[in-house]
């Protein structure tokens, strides 16, 4: 079963989601994971630091695991 990371506002940015999610330290450690890894959100390979993230989005790292967003 998917991590749930839960937001209060319409949608957060893949690199938002990847601080509040605890896969990294600071805001700017995201270019570097995004560079490092690769992430898939809704099954779609995806980069991209201001990638917003809605209710209901999955996302999918190797070896991090499967996360999906609520409100």
């Amino acid at each position: 079963m998917p991590t749930q990371i839960k937001i209060e506002t319409e949608y957060i940015t893949l690199g938002q989601f990847l601080k509040v999610a605890d896969l990294i330290q600071t805001g700017g450690m995201a270019k570097w994971f995004l560079s490092e890894y690769e992430i898939f959100v809704n099954d779609e390979q995806d980069q991209r630091r201001g990638r917003k993230l809605r209710n209901g989005d999955k996302i999918r790292i190797k070896d991090f695991g499967e996360f999906s967003i609520i409100q």
